[in-house]
């Protein structure tokens, strides 16, 4: 069974400067294996996987590279999907590359990724991604960071009420009962709670057993 790498920067993503001038969705992030199951691990194919069938090349070389103190980490593009892979070793040109599937928590996540990998190194269409946030969960998170940044930037519940909701929701009286209070500072705790890691179950879908 292959170790798993450990993360090469705090909080699971890669250690790597990000440009300040650019917004989050503006970069491209390098999350460490461990953390994002979608990541795929990938070693130089050994002579003699290689002389047994013919199997396309995956050219690392032509993704984003980036290189921290677990290995190399990419993100290549083919056709209109993003793929995400990790080696211990650099990228080579022309080489034949085999997946690395650890029998653990992860691997059905891990072998969807590497199906629809293979797929598109194939030509055909890598297929759906394994799970997606909702609109509505989605509208929820950001409504929760953009809480909690009104919050700590020194506006009180009202303040952060109006904000999220619209003045004309917010009551003149009976503030500190109403619904609207409670549903901000649920956001605000939500936002807190993401921040201090709860971004990391986002990475990873729920198990059948949970």
């Amino acid at each position: 069974m292959t170790k798993r790498p450990r993360s090469s920067g705090g909080g699971g993503a890669s250690a790597f400067a990000h440009d300040p001038q650019r917004s989050f969705d503006e970069q491209i992030i390098f999350w460490a294996p461990e953390v994002l199951t979608t990541v795929v691990p990938v070693t130089i194919a050994s002579a003699a996987d290689r002389s047994s069938a013919s199997r396309p090349l995956l050219d690392l070389t032509a993704g984003q590279v980036r290189r921290a103190a677990d290995g190399w980490h990419i993100v290549l593009r083919i056709g209109a999907t993003d793929h995400r892979v990790w080696s211990k070793e650099p990228p080579v040109l022309g080489a034949s590359y085999a997946a690395e599937l650890p029998f653990d928590g992860d691997l059905e996540a891990r072998a969807y990724a590497a199906r629809r990998l293979w797929r598109a190194m194939n030509g055909r269409a890598p297929g759906p991604a394994l799970y997606k946030l909702s609109k509505q969960r989605r509208e929820r998170l950001s409504a929760a960071i953009r809480a909690l940044d009104a919050h700590t930037a020194g506006g009180s519940y009202r303040t952060v009420a109006e904000a999220l909701f619209g003045k004309k929701s917010v009551p003149d009286r009976a503030w500190k009962t109403h619904d609207l209070r409670n549903r901000t500072v649920r956001l605000v705790k939500g936002g807190l709670a993401l921040v201090r890691g709860g971004y990391r179950k986002l990475l990873r879908p729920g198990r059948r057993n949970e």
